[in-house]
């Protein structure tokens, strides 16, 4: 179950990472800019992420209970509710976070460059609640693999859009988000015509379903909202430093890239203890299920723990290879070396989480 997760979420790594890579290719203005945008289209995805976590704890229990009518009302009732939610936070994007962008106290020569940014990314923002609630639903229904291939697409067309769109057309730095955007446009639609074959009946819609899954993944969506903002605010407080300031948001930027990387195997294990657990809760196997999760918790600590060992002794490597500029990797590896401290602590954590 790890395994197929664990390469989605490199997939998502690939395409961050491209972002980072083009905008400092592009400049260390345009890579600052980048860093405080998506940290704000992560607070906008939460909803998609919250409503997902209830999802998979709903649908993983139906599926392996055999109740198809149930089941199909729990996938279809998922898919309106993220695709309504979507619609909103997507509105939502394109006219309130221009106005933040210009209140926030970021370098006045970033805001011209992070309204595009953010304006585009949320023209996408529908698609990409469908996509991760479709990704949701397949792993709880035992098509991870499924997911997976649509993920593999995702980030194919990611990366070819992204050095076509910034590099060949007038777009420029504009081609990141557009990129983005593009991208989970086609990977919604090739899931949603997978997760078609779920509902072979009627599709009803059902609120106390929906109910259901917000209560259980509001606490998960508040606890991201929260550490959105702490990212939000340590730019902000980067921001108002007296000299080098962009050279620091970038380094940040491109450090927080560079720790993503961990989150592969997190992630990957904090969704598969959800499926399995859920799984096994739904077979009315209590101890098992308790027992799975300790297991894929430990196995996943261990894998967490060499990958901050390995990234560490790397950092240089890696952080000259996304920035030219020298106080931009100097203070890249400074960030690295002290948030790998935290990793497997935070990492057992996440796993038990997923459970």
């Amino acid at each position: 179950m790890s395994w197929p997760l664990t390469l989605i979420m490199f997939f998502e790594f690939l395409m961050g990472l491209t972002d980072v890579l083009i905008a400092g290719k592009v400049s260390k203005e345009i890579q600052a800019a980048y860093g405080f945008v998506i940290q704000l289209y992560f607070v906008l995805i939460v909803i998609a992420n919250a409503l997902t976590v209830g999802t998979v704890s709903v649908v993983s229990r139906l599926f392996t209970s055999r109740n198809q009518n149930d089941l199909t009302q729990a996938v279809f009732s998922s898919l309106v509710a993220a695709a309504a939610a979507g619609i909103v936070l997507a509105l939502a994007g394109m006219f309130f976070s221009p106005e933040i962008i210009r209140l926030v106290n970021i370098p006045e020569e970033l805001k011209p460059l992070a309204i595009p940014f953010i304006r585009i990314y949320s023209i996408g923002l529908l698609f990409h609640y469908l996509l991760i609630n479709c990704n949701g639903i397949l792993r709880s229904c035992d098509r991870v693999k499924d997911s997976l291939k649509t993920q593999a697409l995702v980030c194919v067309l990611n990366i070819a859009l992204n050095f076509f769109l910034v590099f060949h057309t007038p777009l420029g730095f504009r081609g990141i988000a557009t990129a983005t955007a593009s991208s989970v446009f086609v990977g919604s639609l090739v899931n949603l015509w997978k997760v078609r074959s779920l509902m072979p009946r009627g599709r009803d819609f059902s609120l106390d379903l929906v109910k259901k899954m917000l209560i259980i993944g509001w606490p998960i969506g508040m606890l991201q909202v929260l550490w959105q903002l702490s990212s939000m605010v340590l730019f902000l407080i980067l921001s108002a430093l007296p000299e080098n300031r962009v050279e620091i948001l970038a380094a940040l930027t491109t450090g927080l890239r560079i720790e993503s990387v961990i989150y592969l195997p997190v992630f990957g294990f904090n969704m598969a203890n959800a499926v399995i657990v859920g799984n096994l809760l739904g077979e009315k196997r209590e101890e098992d299920a308790f027992r799975s999760g300790f297991i894929t918790a430990a196995v996943g600590v261990v894998i967490v723990t060499a990958m901050v060992i390995a990234v560490i002794l790397n950092a240089r490597w890696i952080t000259s290879s996304l920035s030219y500029n020298e106080m931009v990797i100097r203070e890249s590896m400074k960030y690295i070396y002290v948030s790998m401290i935290s990793e497997p602590f935070m990492a057992w954590a996440l796993f038990w989480a997923g459970g």
